[in-house]
């Protein structure tokens, strides 16, 4: 009896220091040197939050990050790696193409679980911003896009109109926030802006305009210099949007008339002026799986991820190149327009498990997806939309329908020049979260 007493006692001891460690790793849960002598190794969780009913309703609204991306990374800029649910994720730039096609061709139900895992350790997947994109300047465009209805060497339905004047921009703008938009987006048919002098006075008055109502404002408007970039930051843009189509080995069988260098350029100037990138691709241009995951290569080992990452499935237009491919019954469609909703959610997904802070939106294409397949793609991390009727020149779900589907799947759309929720995995203390630093910081 002794012995047993003893033996229990032993045990109870052993239970009281355990429940006193995991306690402490609420906080700092361990704290090791590293073969350097000057960097801290530190892991913990975050204290999970005071019961809601003794807090206000104000204390009661959702714990959010900074609206500027810039300020967001600094937040984590000693961060090393988050893991939850057996899964570890990392913010990194030094990617190789082999590392990104081994997630990309994991068996689909593994890389759904770990992509949907990596968006709850650092994203509320309760919460989907909402974006609007109005073309301002429609057509008559000199690129050689094959994919585009706006370019002039191609015989579309699509006719030539002049730029839309500042006040029914704004109009424009207020009927998307309106509508519960939060981010307003114009888009011009233009190689680059150049020297149009008169247009671009006048889509800065639209960008001031549109961010005096409380939206934030993106632009796509083709090629951008330094100088360009930094009076539009000036004027109050939130992003800029230019993607990279595909991957650079494939890009030349897409488009002729403007170098892949020349785009890297322009993402370059954007993120120099202080402008948050908005840059992706586009499914169904004849690519290969290599091409997709050389895309993701390239957006991923940028110096600064982008902000956001938009995922297209082509829409297939009568006149242009690949909307005729497509059209053709005795052509190969090889990937043209061929895009189903696994297609998606598989580079959506890789995108999240690569870029685990960049918002991935689900853009164009996506009125051919049901609500169950558009639901697939929000579990392999998109947590952004393109709403109203038109994308450009394409057809897109309507306002009033974007909403009963949010409605369906229980989201809430994202405020306006508020930052994104803190992940609840974060508040609550499920995800442990590593952090190296030089130990002169760790001890000031």
């Amino acid at each position: 009896m002794v012995a047993m007493s003893c033996a229990l006692r032993g045990a109870t001891t052993a239970l009281n220091r355990s429940t006193r460690l995991k306690t402490s790793i609420l906080s700092t849960a361990s704290r090791s040197l590293s073969t350097n002598p000057h960097v801290v190794v530190d892991k913990f969780v975050s204290s999970p939050p005071p019961s809601t009913s003794s807090l206000s309703h104000a204390q009661q609204q959702p714990i959010r990050h900074p609206n500027d991306v810039h300020d967001r990374n600094a937040n984590y800029i000693d961060e090393d790696e988050r893991s939850m649910a057996g899964v570890t994720a990392t913010v990194r730039h030094n990617w190789t193409k082999s590392e990104i096609a081994e997630i990309y061709t994991l068996p689909f139900h593994e890389l759904m679980y770990r992509a949907s895992t990596v968006h709850r350790m650092y994203w509320d997947p309760s919460e989907v911003q909402q974006c609007t994109l109005l073309s301002i300047k429609t057509g008559g465009c000199t690129e050689d896009c094959s994919y585009c209805s706006q370019s002039t060497r191609h015989k579309t339905f699509v006719k030539p109109t002049p730029t839309m004047k500042v006040q029914e921009v704004l109009e424009a703008a207020k009927r998307a926030k309106d509508a519960g938009s939060t981010r307003f987006c114009m888009g011009a048919a233009w190689r680059e802006l150049g020297n149009k002098k008169n247009a671009f006075n006048h889509i800065l008055d639209m960008v001031k305009g549109v961010n005096g109502m409380g939206l934030e404002v993106c632009c796509t408007l083709g090629m951008l210099n330094a100088e360009q970039a930094k009076q539009l930051k000036e004027a109050g843009l939130t992003a800029y949007n230019h993607n990279l189509d595909t991957s650079p080995e494939h890009y030349p069988n897409v488009i002729t008339t403007r170098k892949y260098e020349d785009r890297l350029q322009t993402i370059a100037n954007v993120r120099d002026a202080g402008i948050s990138v908005c840059c992706g691709g586009i499914l169904g241009l004849g690519e290969k799986e290599t091409d997709r995951v050389g895309l993701l290569h390239v957006l991923a080992t940028l110096p600064e991820h982008p902000e956001s990452v938009p995922i297209n499935a082509l829409v297939a237009v009568e006149g242009t190149p690949l909307g005729d491919a497509e059209a053709d019954e005795n052509v190969d469609s090889d990937g043209i327009a061929d895009v189903d909703a696994f297609d998606m959610a598989r580079m959506i997904a890789t995108a999240r498990i690569v870029m685990p802070r960049t918002m991935v939106r689900l853009s164009a294409g996506r009125l051919s997806f049901s609500e169950a397949e558009q639901f697939l793609m929000f579990q392999a991390g998109a947590n952004s939309i393109f709403n109203g009727d038109k994308l450009l020149t394409t057809d897109n779900p309507e306002f009033d329908e974007d909403m009963k589907l949010f409605n369906k799947l229980g989201f809430v759309g994202k405020p306006a020049h508020a930052g994104p929720r803190v992940a609840p995995s974060e508040v609550t203390g499920e995800v442990e979260i590593t952090k190296v630093r030089g130990s002169e910081q760790q001890y000031a």
